[in-house]
């Protein structure tokens, strides 16, 4: 059985917050599926852990990240999605407020972002 979609999305990107806070990008990667769908700031979307992990490799150091899940749902036992605010602070220059939609997959033992879509 899933446990309650809103948990598992939040423990999610608390998980994500700490790894961008920290800039590592390793870490974020190994957060994403290894066919991972990814859409940040950047113009073209991205697939694959690799071209997350480069992604954030180019995110300016001291950057932060503060995300609040808005909305989940299960659509079976290792499938959730959802939508996040998300703030971003960079170390100079206003903060970027921005929507976040994730779709997660359970695999092995522990939830992956399949589906990481940044608008703001």
């Amino acid at each position: 059985m899933t446990p309650a979609p809103a948990a598992v999305l939040a423990a999610l990107l608390t998980r994500w917050q700490h790894h961008f806070d920290a800039a590592r990008p390793d870490d974020l990667a190994r957060l994403f599926t290894e066919d991972a769908l990814f859409q940040g700031f950047a113009p073209a979307p991205l697939l694959g852990r690799d071209a997350v992990r480069t992604y954030y490799e180019h995110v300016p150091p001291g950057t932060r990240a503060s995300a609040t899940v808005l909305h989940a749902y299960a659509t079976g036992d290792d499938l959730i999605g959802g939508i996040a605010d998300v703030l971003f602070t960079p170390p100079t220059g206003p903060d970027r407020p921005a929507r976040l939609s994730v779709l997660a997959r359970h695999t092995g033992d522990r939830w992956r972002i399949r589906h990481y879509h940044v608008s703001g």
